[in-house]
């Protein structure tokens, strides 16, 4: 099989850094081919912290220049989708063997100052002996600061980003591996194979991108790519779910003996995430696991800080991602740089490739801007930036208005309860009432798989957001895994198995 044009870009992976591409891409009038191996965000753009954040210990490391961009995106990104980024407050208690208490009064002055915050609340002390954010603290902590960064939806915000390029006319296909990479001059003809059925076609595109995460020295060499000595150091993020160790809804930062920082923030409704791990990975990048160390580190961690102890029993869920750093030669995971590198292989007469190391989900919207300044000289008529001030789809509202955008959800689809309608706006945000367009009464959903979760939602998702199992659905496009039983989660897998038939035959 031949597609019947030529692309002007060809991105491989879709993950936050290739989605944004494609969409800044397209919205600058390029034609673009973005294809995934697997499901949107399946690798290391859903396993973050999950959070859109300058960076406060990077400043140790003297990288201003990507705490300022990043604190910059910080409430560029707020505005843009409202429904899956939202302010925290994050509480670094003082410990008194560890950074002092002038230097981290410094270091949060610099992060309130150097990204010209104006929609998230300035640093302030707390008094942990009387503070509520006190309270599930060690009765050594007395004193702390508190401070903004946000909370993002991370394999959301993906999926985000590909809707927005389709919209504008990007081919979006999941599932389908690129085999191989041939230069032909001024153009590349590449090998793509559907992962489902083992179906191949070749694809004919001016430039070729690289977007493909810790996967991209593999691209590199499985492509025939071999032009770049650039290395990366993959680094291993792991994080735990326990059951609820508060009640309020406050993030903490902990400072570790190591060096390193952990957090521990209120995640879906009933539980607590603490993480992140900073550990070298060697071997396979594909079902990256979290490992018993790991695992006994954070509980460990947690209780140098938390009156509730926690150990590795209690951990419901767990999940690791490899970061792609560019190989800066750090000598500790944790010092890595990560900052986004750039390298660009060819000229004028020979079809661009462009390899991408390294990089952060909240930079990835710069990440896609620098991407194409790299392309313009092969590209001259393309159209400027644009993305900074165009919301992602669902997010046409004030970041004031999520409470009354939840309260006129209940107020147009009786059957929700408060709590339903806040998960559909925070995960749909105006989309929700293009999912419910169809129900009078909660019946008029269909079935009922347990959590809120009905079969018009599960339709929408295969329909319009590429899902294509239930696992797609229950931790990258929701978190409901964490909420429904066994038996819910395999009445699920059928209905899914159902629906795509359904949708085959219709075809």
């Amino acid at each position: 099989m031949l597609e019947d044009r030529m692309y002007d870009l060809f991105v491989i992976g879709g993950g936050i850094n290739g989605c944004g591409i494609a969409r800044d891409a397209v919205g600058r009038g390029l034609s673009v081919y973005l294809c995934e191996k697997d499901d949107l965000a399946q690798g290391t753009s859903s396993a973050s912290t999950k959070l859109i954040h300058g960076g406060l210990r990077y400043l140790e490391h003297y990288e201003f220049r990507l705490v300022r961009e990043s604190l910059i995106e910080r409430e560029v990104l707020l505005r843009n989708a409202p429904h899956i980024i939202w302010p925290l407050r994050f509480v670094l208690p003082h410990k008194k063997d560890m950074r002092p208490a002038w230097l981290l009064r410094l270091g949060l002055f610099l992060y309130d100052h150097l990204g010209g915050r104006k929609l998230l609340p300035a640093t302030s002390n707390v008094d942990l002996r009387t503070a509520e954010a006190g309270e599930p603290l060690l009765d050594i902590y007395k004193k702390g600061f508190e401070y903004s960064d946000c909370w993002v939806d991370d394999a959301r915000f993906v999926v985000l980003n590909a809707l927005d390029a389709q919209r504008l006319g990007a081919k979006i296909e999941t599932r389908h591996k690129c085999l191989s990479a041939v230069r032909t001059g001024d153009h590349w003809t590449l090998r793509v194979e559907h992962q489902k059925d083992g179906t191949i076609k070749e694809v004919k595109a001016k430039a070729l991108i690289n977007a493909s995460g810790p996967w991209v020295q593999d691209v590199i060499e499985e492509c025939g790519l071999k032009f770049s000595n650039d290395g990366i150091r993959l680094v291993r993020g792991s994080h735990i779910i326990v059951p609820k160790l508060y009640d309020h809804d406050k993030c903490y930062i902990f400072q570790n003996a190591d060096g390193r920082i952990f957090f521990s923030i209120p995640y879906e409704q009933d539980f607590t995430l603490i993480g992140t791990t900073d550990q070298d990975h060697k071997g396979d990048v594909n079902g990256v696991e979290i490992s018993q160390e790991e695992i006994e580190y954070l509980c460990h961690s947690a209780e140098q800080y938390l009156k509730k102890k926690i150990t590795p029993k209690d951990v419901v869920w767990s999940y690791s991602g490899v970061r792609p750093l560019y190989d800066d030669g750090a000598s500790a995971a944790q010092e890595a740089t990560r900052d986004y590198v750039l390298k660009v292989h060819g000229d004028a007469q020979t079809a661009p490739v462009l390899n991408i190391f390294g990089g952060k989900i909240t930079t990835y919207r710069k990440l896609s801007e620098a991407v194409l300044e790299k392309m313009r000289p092969f590209f001259p008529k393309m159209g400027g930036s644009w993305t900074a001030t165009t919301i992602l789809p669902g997010g046409d509202f004030e970041v004031t208005e999520v409470k009354v955008k939840i309260a006129k959800l209940c107020e147009d689809y009786r059957y929700l309860d408060t709590a339903w309608a806040q998960r559909l706006l925070r995960l749909y945000g105006t989309r929700a009432w293009t999912m419910l367009a169809q129900s009078v009464t909660k019946e008029d959903l269909g079935e009922d798989f347990g959590a809120t979760l009905s079969e018009a939602e599960v339709r929408f998702l295969i329909n319009e957001e590429w899902a294509a199992s239930a696992e797609d659905i229950l931790w990258r496009r929701t978190k409901l895994g964490l909420h429904m039983a066994a038996q819910q989660k395999e009445n699920l897998e059928k209905a899914v198995t159902r629906i795509l038939e359904e949708k085959t035959n219709a075809a």
